[in-house]
């Protein structure tokens, strides 16, 4: 941590879970401040750790995948995406969960697209949204990918596949029409980095 993170830290005085399943964990907390004051309540959440795959072709074309999202309620553009199984105890950033993570992006661009690759890099490990959730988002490059299956969807998922060039993307982007903050970061870091 950086100079004079220590003075700025909160203090966990209690928590309670509101919601505890397989989806999500919704807990109500009580922090001191490194002043004494309390606060509360605050709301956090832990989901699953994911990965995005953004995936391209030797003619420079993105797999896209267009879904609605609940939380928006409207159907968007965004690379393929999915959950990590449960890694309790893996510590986010270690090799075992970087292991873990392309393991998922893997499986999840066959599932999701029905393509493969044998070209990844990875582009960033971040947290997903630091403010009120713990979990983190694992970014990957598949390049030279090729369709080898078909859609093999969660039963959860109703999916469309498409297929767009840089430009396109660029211009969904510039135009709040891929919506997806971290897809975003990804996308750009990843055209900074050139993986």
């Amino acid at each position: 941590m950086g100079k004079g993170s220590e003075d700025l830290k909160w203090k966990l005085v209690k928590s309670e879970h509101v919601i505890q399943d397989e989806w999500i964990d919704f807990r109500k907390s009580t922090y001191r401040y490194p002043d004494g004051r309390i606060f509360e309540p605050f709301y956090t959440y832990s989901r699953r750790n994911y990965a995005v795959i953004i995936a391209s072709d030797e003619e420079g074309n993105y797999l896209c995948v267009r879904q609605f999202r609940q939380g928006i309620r409207q159907v968007t553009t965004e690379f393929p995406a999915g959950g990590i199984e449960q890694d309790d105890g893996i510590k986010s950033g270690s090799a075992e969960s970087e292991k873990k993570a392309l393991a998922a992006a893997k499986r999840e661009l066959l599932e999701e697209t029905g393509y493969v690759s044998d070209d990844w890099k990875h582009v960033i490990t971040i947290p997903s949204d630091a403010t009120v959730s713990e979990n983190y988002a694992h970014i990957y490059t598949a390049k030279k990918r090729r369709r080898v299956d078909a859609q093999h969807l969660d039963e959860t998922e109703v999916i469309r596949v498409y297929r767009y060039s840089e430009e396109e993307i660029e211009e969904m982007i510039a135009n709040g029409k891929f919506q997806q903050a971290v897809h975003v970061m990804g996308w750009l870091l990843a055209q900074r980095q050139k993986v």
